[in-house]
């Protein structure tokens, strides 16, 4: 027997899911929420927030390397590989309530974990139970794509899911892949002593500005980690504790040998085995094919975050939650807007970066202007010895802001007050004319934006002006 009809069904309890179960239910919605694997996603489990933790346990062996600059007695940290484990885990344990079973519960939502399928437009089965809703909503996330090399599947590896229940640390890690988790990871790796090597095909860090990418490159470089960019990988072969890559760099046949291997090779839709077909939902291999109210070829059905396709990132499948809702509950026809969506790469130093790269911004707008202040002339830098960086910020004829970048300390945060700027509609004289305490890094982002005035300022024409006005006393 059929269940009753709710106002909304949502598959995956991910970040995005549970945005749009939260706020489906303390609206009045009758809400199921289904999950087949771990409630919280991949961001909870398996990403944001264990990469984030293990990135905190590197940076503070770092520091304890280099106290030097400080006037403080440099030591050697000493890992203990398997208590740092027990501190990712301890931090997923202390946010897991946020994203539980019975939380959502408690707000009046229907949870059931077991796998969902699409049984018809209208019908879903999980749990032993038919579910019927006026909405569906996917949100069934990605997982880690797994690239085919010959040997990889005879040979043991980590991926995003696996590497954060290791406890025992790497004597070499190999990591076939140079995004934004390979080089986090790298760097995560090789901060608490681990030898790190990173294979890349093209450049590390494609996506970014490259004059960014070439001060975090230097950063990787300078702690020890080893960058083999532009190969091609041909082989796999080890087994747990010896791992063997052969690849192709300039027409030579070379190899490398490690003690474990992290695939970091970018990242694939979670859209098998959900019915898709006898729904009627049309989908390709990089994801469900939505419209810009991301709703799928079944109106009835929209979907959200990594298994829409597009930007892969747990704030975007938050905002694509605010997009449905009011879609959805408010019949109001929100459309997707991408063009203030903001990134970061933790790295340390930070690359964060909202809007159009300087590149792109020349195609669309043609003439830009381009600015840039430096780290290193800050004074709150130079007190903590984080002088390595700039901001970078491109605008148009009239001041609108196109795309800002920075690489630095605290990039991510730094980067905030660019992203409400380019969501409002702000032009660079706001962010020129806020008055900025002193002395914080925040400085960096006012003394950029007031570069753009600075050849009208102190130019010729206004030395004239003021001795013209000199005159009258």
């Amino acid at each position: 027997m059929a269940d009753k009809v709710f106002d909304v069904c949502v598959i995956g309890a991910g970040s995005g899911g549970l945005s749009v179960a939260y706020g489906a239910s303390h609206m009045g919605a009758s809400v199921a929420l289904i999950e087949g694997h771990k409630m919280g996603g991949d961001c909870l489990n398996f990403g944001c927030v264990p990469s984030k933790a293990l990135l905190a346990a590197g940076h503070a062996a770092h520091a304890m390397r280099h106290a030097d600059r400080f006037g403080i007695k440099p030591v050697e940290a000493e890992v203990d590989f398997a208590a740092v484990t027990a501190h990712i885990k301890d931090v997923i344990a202390t946010i897991e309530p946020n994203d539980s079973v019975a939380r959502y519960e408690g707000f009046g939502v229907d949870v059931v974990t077991d796998h969902a399928r699409f049984t018809g437009p209208d019908t879903v089965e999980a749990g032993g139970r038919t579910i019927r809703a006026r909405r569906f909503v996917v949100a069934t996330g990605s997982s880690a794509a797994v690239p085919p090399i010959p040997g990889l599947d005879k040979t043991p590896f980590f991926t995003n899911e696996t590497i954060f229940d290791n406890t025992q640390r790497p004597d070499h890690l190999l990591i076939i892949g140079g995004g934004p988790i390979g080089c986090e990871m790298a760097q995560a790796h090789r901060h608490l002593g681990s030898r790190v090597t990173i294979l890349d095909m093209a450049n590390i860090l494609p996506k970014d500005e490259p004059e960014l990418v070439e001060v975090v490159k230097k950063s990787l470089i300078d702690d020890g980690v080893e960058l083999l960019e532009h190969i091609k990988v041909n082989g796999i072969d080890g087994e747990a504790g010896r791992v063997t890559v052969t690849y192709e760099k300039d027409g030579a046949a070379l190899e490398i040998e490690g003690s474990h291997l992290l695939v970091a090779a970018g990242r694939k839709p979670n859209i098998t085995d959900l019915g898709l077909e006898a729904a009627g939902i049309a989908y390709e291999r990089s994801g469900i094919t939505v419209d810009q109210r991301l709703r799928t070829s079944n109106r009835k059905v929209y979907a959200i975050g990594d298994c829409a396709g597009g930007f892969q990132f747990t704030h975007l499948a938050n905002y694509h939650a605010g997009i449905v809702i009011r879609n959805v509950l408010l019949r109001l026809p929100a459309k997707v807007n991408t063009s203030a969506l903001p990134w970061v790469t933790y790295t340390d130093p930070e690359m964060a970066h909202v809007g159009l790269t300087e590149a792109d911004a020349k195609k669309e707008h043609g003439d830009v202007t381009v600015l840039r202040f430096p780290y290193h002339e800050n004074d709150r830098a130079i007190a903590e010895r984080t002088t390595e960086g700039f901001v970078k910020v491109v605008t148009g004829k009239k001041g609108k802001i196109l795309g800002a970048s920075i690489v630095g300390a605290h990039a991510g945060e730094l980067l905030q007050p660019w992203v409400l700027a380019m969501s409002s509609g702000l032009k660079i004289g706001a962010m020129a004319g806020m008055i900025v305490a002193y002395p914080t890094l925040g400085e960096i982002n006012k003394r950029a934006a007031g570069s753009f005035y600075t050849p009208k300022v102190f130019g010729d024409g206004m030395k004239r002006v003021v001795r013209f006005l000199a005159k009258f006393g």
